[in-house]
């Protein structure tokens, strides 16, 4: 084990600069900061001019309502009301990186809150901040939050308070604040506004005190989303909507045999129809730039292409063959639990059984989208994007330009899932603005080149070897083989990740499952298709393999699932979480032609529990209830909260139900929604979810409540039919009305 290192006591420190024609305020962890992205100088979470306060977001809002949860942590110690704010994403910066990120890799069970562990946690911040990378995933955007932002906006409250205590001659104890003013026990007012200029020249000479969370007003409660009106009347400013003086519009043909190579192509018959500019060769393919994204659209299937082969296996067949000969010494790539002694323990009468899920594209509502101007000697990129700070990175290669003439607007975006983490599309576009230099060009894929140019999840497999005695699991071996996220993703950004990949084996590994004899073990299958981060990673298909596996074992043993669980689980906050779903649920009474099924998983430190009712009808199996429960530890928005562990139940089961890309000839097969088909409304149970708050601490929602979602739905239709399902999609085994 390597040496962990001893972190001081953090410092910090508060600064104000004049920023895009305000006043902004920052809290910062360490002695020296990165330097405003803007002017130089601190960076700021808070900014005041003379139309009101901003708070700066700096996290990626692709529906999951980040900016509000955001903004409340900082208008909280403002005292203001979210009413009395603008929120902006703000500039990319690694001055915004994510130090909440790295602490999903660590080699410590979310349950493992020892010295060292805790250690190993606190100073992955060191890296987080030298790496500095301003990323909206991992369900990490709130955890990381939680401090800074709330430190920003009580820093921004104590300069403005000491600002009014100067000009009016009262002492700084004497004044509160409210609604946007600093207040004098004389009933006298002063606007934030009105102090910025003067509170921009406080310097504060000890740590500001946040509020107990007795005092909250807006934390703890569900707020209205700071995007609702724009987003519902059709205002909010997707990369799709951007109009530019003088824009071109262009869209891509790249080789669908995904990393192979051109060997040629004939644009002789696109580049004489009507509106196009010009076409333009790009990585894998080409591009068409038009007047309009239809006129490119068109001239881009005119485009004659000869396409080189896939350098992977080239069907689904011969994809799956390579996996399941990964289980093999050479190809272990991680043992992270290791309890017991497995191997002594699975003798005699020993279950075993397998299972398999498919490759997933991300399927995002707004397929990728980019727009650039190169002109004078800068850059600058409208995307909505997880990974701003990269952008920049691209923008200065690709150009030449110091990095500094790089400009990085985000933007709202219709989904990400991870999907926008990657790079393809911010290359493409750049290599376009360079062709039209002096003109800005908004690049958008077709559906068909989105879903099948994808960094996929990654097909897997998995073999559960157990054993029983006395109606428990006393013996559990885990293996699960996939390629690997993070070396297929890093490659692609141009790094190279050392060491085992946790995705792997994430959702199986640090399950609070307590077995006396416990092994989960990854195998790393070559790199074939490009895979890359889907929602919850890992634990999207680990979740389905292990709790397969525990509800198999349960009706075994012949213990009722929700006990066999609780038997075995001595966490308590995810104890707590199956105990309300099952209570929630009315788990004990079964009604006529129906059945239900329930799975757990921890991921990304949550504990999600959720139950599936199914029932039998003419037309095929209907869901007829789903119930969450999900503990938090500090729920700032619930809400929200039941918004985002519904819509990842939604996902999830969408993608169980009929989620698959295949491969023939090298290419995917899928390409739209009528074969890549999401859930129905028709088809979407009635949800129920209940946050908990018994966690040490703060932990996101984004992700956690998918995992749980398909093998319940498995579950319950075992519950009901006796059909016990081992492959995803159920589609392909059981009719869905």
């Amino acid at each position: 084990m390597g040496t962990v290192m001893k972190i001081a006591r953090r410092g910090f420190l508060f600064g104000s600069v004049a920023i895009l024609g305000g006043v902004a305020f920052g809290w910062w962890k360490f002695a020296t900061p990165y330097g405003n992205p803007v002017a130089g100088g601190l960076n700021p979470y808070v900014m005041i001019d003379g139309t009101g306060v901003t708070i700066i977001a700096p996290r990626a809002e692709m529906g999951q309502g980040v900016h509000t949860t955001l903004a409340a942590l900082v208008a909280e110690e403002m005292d203001l009301t979210l009413e009395q704010v603008r929120v902006i994403h703000g500039p990319a910066s690694a001055a915004y990186y994510n130090s909440a990120v790295l602490g999903e890799g660590v080699p410590f069970a979310p349950t493992d809150t020892g010295w060292l562990a805790e250690a190993v946690r606190g100073a992955m911040e060191v890296p987080a901040k030298f790496l500095g990378l301003q990323i909206t995933g991992g369900s990490s955007s709130v955890p990381d939050a939680f401090d800074k932002m709330r430190l920003a906006g009580a820093a921004a409250r104590s300069a403005l308070v000491q600002a009014a205590a100067g000009r009016l001659g009262v002492p700084v104890g004497e004044l509160r604040t409210e609604g946007g003013f600093v207040i004098a026990p004389d009933g006298t007012r002063l606007g934030y506004v009105d102090l910025a200029e003067a509170a921009a020249g406080v310097t504060l000479e000890s740590e500001p005190v946040l509020k107990d969370r007795a005092e909250w007003t807006l934390l703890g409660k569900s707020q209205p989303r700071v995007d609702a009106v724009a987003k519902s009347t059709g205002a909010a400013v997707y990369t799709a909507d951007l109009r530019l003086p003088g824009m071109l519009y262009a869209t891509v043909r790249t080789n669908p045999r995904l990393g192979g190579a051109v060997k040629g192509y004939d644009a002789s018959v696109a580049e004489g129809m009507a509106g196009v500019v010009k076409v333009v060769p790009v990585d894998g393919g080409a591009a068409v730039i038009a007047r309009t994204t239809w006129q490119a659209m068109q001239a881009a299937g005119a485009i004659a292409f000869d396409w080189g082969d896939a350098p992977y296996p080239a069907t689904s067949a011969e994809l799956g063959a390579v996996l399941a000969a990964s289980f093999t010494e050479e190809r272990r790539d991680s043992v992270n639990r290791d309890d017991g002694d497995v191997d002594r323990a699975l003798v005699g009468d020993v279950f075993e059984v397998a299972y398999s899920v498919p490759y997933l594209a991300h399927a995002t509502m707004e397929p990728m989208t980019a727009a650039a101007l190169l002109k004078d000697g800068a850059l600058t990129v409208w995307a909505g994007h997880q990974l701003p700070t990269q952008i920049l990175v691209e923008g200065a290669a690709l150009t030449g330009l110091p990095a500094e003439a790089v400009t990085v607007n985000t933007m709202l975006m219709g989904g990400g899932f991870g999907r926008r983490a990657e790079m393809d599309v911010i290359r493409q576009v750049i290599a376009l603005a360079k062709a039209v230099e002096g003109q800005p060009v908004l690049l958008t894929w077709s559906r068909e080149e989105d879903m099948t140019h994808d960094g996929y999840r990654p097909a897997a497999l998995a073999r559960v070897r157990a054993k029983l005695d006395g109606g428990k699991i006393a013996a559990f071996d885990f293996a699960t083989c996939s390629s690997s996220v993070v070396e297929s993703q890093a490659g692609r950004l141009g790094y190279s990740v050392p060491g085992p990949d946790g995705a792997i084996v994430q959702g199986a590994w640090e399950q609070p499952y307590r077995f006396a004899h416990h092994r989960v073990t990854g195998y790393r299958a070559p790199a074939m298709v490009p895979v890359g981060s889907w929602r919850s990673v890992g634990a999207s298909q680990n979740a389905f393999f292990h709790e397969s596996a525990v509800d198999e074992l349960a009706h075994l043993a012949g213990v009722d699932p929700v006990a066999f669980r609780l038997g075995q689980i001595d966490h308590g906050p995810s104890r707590k979480v199956i105990e309300a779903v099952a209570e929630m649920s009315d788990w004990g009474t079964r009604r006529a032609g129906r059945a239900k099924g329930i799975a757990f998983c921890m991921s990304f430190g949550v504990p999600v529990a959720e139950v599936i009712e199914v029932e039998e009808t003419a037309a095929g199996l209907r869901m007829t209830g789903a119930w969450a429960a999900a503990d938090v530890g500090i729920a700032l928005d619930p809400g929200n909260i039941e918004a985002q562990v519904s819509g990842a139940m939604v996902y999830g089961l969408s993608a169980a139900i009929r989620g698959e890309i295949t491969f023939a000839d090298g290419m995917a097969e899928q390409s739209t929604f009528w074969d890549f088909e999401p859930l129905r409304m028709p088809q979407c149970p009635p949800i129920a979810v209940r946050v908990l708050e018994g966690l040490e601490r703060i932990r996101g929602i984004g992700e956690p409540g998918l995992p749980p979602a398909a093998p319940a739905l498995a579950n319950a239709i075992f519950a009901l039919t006796g059909q016990r399902i081992r492959e995803l999609p159920l589609g392909k085994a059981v009719g869905f009305a």
